[in-house]
């Protein structure tokens, strides 16, 4: 029911962070990877990793806001495999500052990065996965797609927007047998939440004080829930927003 030998993983902000950790399990479920961000080195790492695993896997360079770059990445994708059956939309942004100190060209930065990629995959992905007979769209939303925090507006807006996106695509491509849903991940260790905690005073303590696990996640904590809405096994599951935090938002 978890298997996905044979199946083909496009997986954006792949080649670190929460992304590199859905890819590694992905993999080690028997799924091909294609794993996409805009740093070659850092990609070549990642690929190493996972080869090394033995896991198969391969990287393509395309910034994912760009709406030409991103048909080239799903064109090469249908030219080197003929079919994409899972999508991880993960890549991700963000700048912190209240709201009146933001520049617009910050906000449509972050919006890009998070949310116009989103549909730009989604939606190249969508013929290939009609030619396929189906597919499984996970789309990365946030804790802070449901709460808030005052230094990240547009953060907050831009995985609001993942959730309600994902509930339209839901509806839209079930008829052509895509599932999509969306992952809200809590407080999960990554360069991106480094900086956070580097950023923001009290962050670290406030996160173990309120995440019921008393730890921050760690990207392989996402692994799981990958498998599953990239399996057989979530077959009957679409348009749904599952919280992986460890407690975090029910505190």
């Amino acid at each position: 029911m978890f298997d996905l030998t044979g199946r083909i993983a496009l997986v954006t902000g792949g080649n670190g962070g929460i992304g590199l950790g859905m890819a590694r399990g992905l993999g080690q479920a028997g799924a091909t990877l294609v794993i996409v961000g805009r740093n070659e080195e850092k990609s070549a790492a990642a690929l190493r990793e996972l080869q090394s695993a033995g896991i198969r896997a391969e990287a393509i360079a395309a910034d994912v806001t760009d709406e030409g770059a991103v048909q080239r990445l799903f064109d090469e994708v249908r030219g080197r495999h003929g079919r994409l059956d899972i999508l991880v939309n993960n890549a991700g942004s963000t700048v912190r500052k209240p709201p009146q100190d933001f520049t617009l060209d910050e906000w449509k930065a972050v919006m890009d990065v998070n949310l116009t990629s989103a549909f730009l995959c989604c939606r190249a992905s969508h013929p290939l996965m009609v030619q396929a007979g189906g597919g499984k769209i996970i789309n990365i939303g946030s804790i802070m797609s449901v709460l808030a925090a005052p230094y990240a507006p547009a953060y907050c807006a831009s995985k609001g927007g993942i959730v309600q996106f994902t509930k339209s695509i839901a509806l839209a491509w079930a008829k052509d047998g895509i599932q999509a849903n969306a992952v809200l991940p809590g407080w999960i260790a990554t360069e991106l939440t480094d900086s956070a905690r580097a950023q923001v005073p009290g962050l670290n303590e406030r996160v173990l004080a309120r995440t019921a696990t008393g730890r921050w996640g760690r990207p392989e904590d996402l692994a799981g829930v990958a498998v599953f809405l990239a399996s057989r096994a979530s077959d009957f599951v679409t348009g749904t927003a599952i919280t992986v935090d460890g407690g975090y938002s029910i505190s």
